[in-house]
């Protein structure tokens, strides 16, 4: 195995694994996980873990700002596994960078949700993940696509677009991540105000007044957990504006995933479908999409994309 040498040089702008097939390694250097292991533990972790699926590892610590060229960069090289430590986001930019081009992506659990991850089996431990990604088997999954870029889980408006706002406000709070969680999901309540939408569902339309929006790659159960991820659907979760007791409740079904009860008057609506398209008076919208708060063109445009990308999954 042959493990970089200079992968702590993090400016370098050397070839990508030129002798073909390999794979590369890039870590968040500043994620938390990482800096609690320490850089170097876990450097020699990983390549004992890889050891038997490749004969050539290169691990490489990035800096944030950097990240998402090192991704692009190793979707055009010539390695055939990219193996990302980052949280859903980074995770997000490595499979737009790696559809459909027949390489593999791997995922190691440096987030906050790690949706996708834990929707792998990876484990939440960093340890644990580390052990497995070296015995996970690769794997075509869907992705789902929205106005010419693909995500691996969930995109928001209205209530969730809020969260993600108010999470980055409360990122890092002095009482831990789940008190901020708690905070902004109170400020996201305070400030989220019912809209108007024209929603397409296949070719059947309709009006609605909602509080909240979610557009998930496959289905999600009510432990935001998905059974499958090859199931060839979205599903569609309308929060319709009920009154500020229906504006709390449907807010707190969303978080926990209770509208999975089955209950109707739990104010959220469930459809799936392969295609659906929103449009609002507005020419741009806040959407939270795989955990990154973006100002989007209207209308939008989300389809599945079925078996798209190839993942190591437990």
């Amino acid at each position: 195995m042959l493990i970089d040498a200079k992968a702590m040089d993090r400016d370098r702008a050397d070839m990508i694994d030129p002798q073909g097939g390999g794979t590369l390694v890039l870590l968040n250097e500043r994620a938390g996980a990482l800096i609690d292991m320490g850089a170097e533990r876990l450097r020699a972790a990983l390549a004992s873990s890889l050891k038997n699926r490749t004969e050539h590892v290169d691990i490489r610590l990035v800096r944030p700002s950097r990240l998402k060229d090192e991704i692009e960069r190793a979707a055009r090289g010539d390695i055939a596994t990219l193996i990302v430590g980052g949280g859903d986001g980074s995770v997000s930019c490595a499979a737009n960078a790696l559809a459909g081009t027949g390489k593999t992506l791997g995922v190691l659990p440096f987030g906050t949700m790690n949706l996708f991850a834990r929707d792998l089996g990876m484990p939440a431990s960093i340890e644990a993940s580390i052990d497995a990604i070296g015995s996970a088997a690769p794997r075509r999954i869907d992705l789902a696509y929205m106005n010419g870029r693909y995500f691996h889980s969930l995109s928001g408006l209205g209530f969730f677009s809020q969260m993600a706002r108010a999470r980055e406000e409360v990122r890092g709070h002095r009482l831990g991540r789940l008190f901020g969680v708690a905070i902004a999901a109170i400020r996201a309540l305070r400030r989220t105000e019912p809209f108007t939408l024209d929603i397409t569902i296949e070719d059947r339309s309709e009006q609605v007044e909602a509080l909240a929006v979610l557009i998930t790659n496959n289905r999600f159960g009510n432990d935001w957990r998905r059974p499958r991820l090859d199931d060839g659907l979205l599903e569609i979760h309308i929060a319709e504006n009920a009154g500020a007791l229906g504006k709390l409740k449907a807010s707190a079904n969303l978080l926990t995933g209770a509208w999975r009860n089955g209950d109707d008057s739990d104010g959220v609506r469930t459809i799936t479908a392969r295609r659906v398209e929103i449009a609002r008076r507005r020419r741009r919208t806040f959407a939270a999409t795989d955990g990154e708060l973006r100002r989007e063109h209207i209308p939008l445009r989300y389809e599945i994309r079925p078996g798209v990308l190839t993942v190591l999954s437990l």
